[in-house]
């Protein structure tokens, strides 16, 4: 496992990942959110398909830091079972990952 990674989730709309956002970097449990949105999403929700409007957040976080960030997630998302998924950062520049390592301090 890498010792940095992007974690994503998505909020249906813009108020409510600003302010899920604001709560985990406040928090220092991400060193920085990025919100991506509105994006189209085609998915099944209890047996239906079914397509909506969505906005994406992606959190830069130490791998160290994150069950905690999920456990915030949880506990803050709007959604009863939000996706929140976590890939591997393998590869970036020198002064990204010495921002990442001082985010928590």
């Amino acid at each position: 496992m890498a010792d940095y990674l992007q974690v994503s989730t998505a909020t249906a709309d813009r108020q409510s990942a600003e302010s899920l956002a604001r709560s985990v970097v406040v928090a220092r449990l991400a060193a920085g959110a990025q919100i991506i949105g509105p994006v189209t999403s085609a998915f099944w929700h209890d047996g239906e398909f079914g397509t909506g409007e969505e906005w994406q957040i992606l959190f830069k976080a130490r791998a160290d830091r994150y069950s905690e960030l999920e456990d915030h997630l949880l506990a803050h998302h709007p959604w009863r079972n939000p996706e929140i998924s976590a890939t591997d950062i393998v590869r970036g520049s020198a002064g990204f990952f010495e921002w990442m390592d001082n985010y928590g301090k």
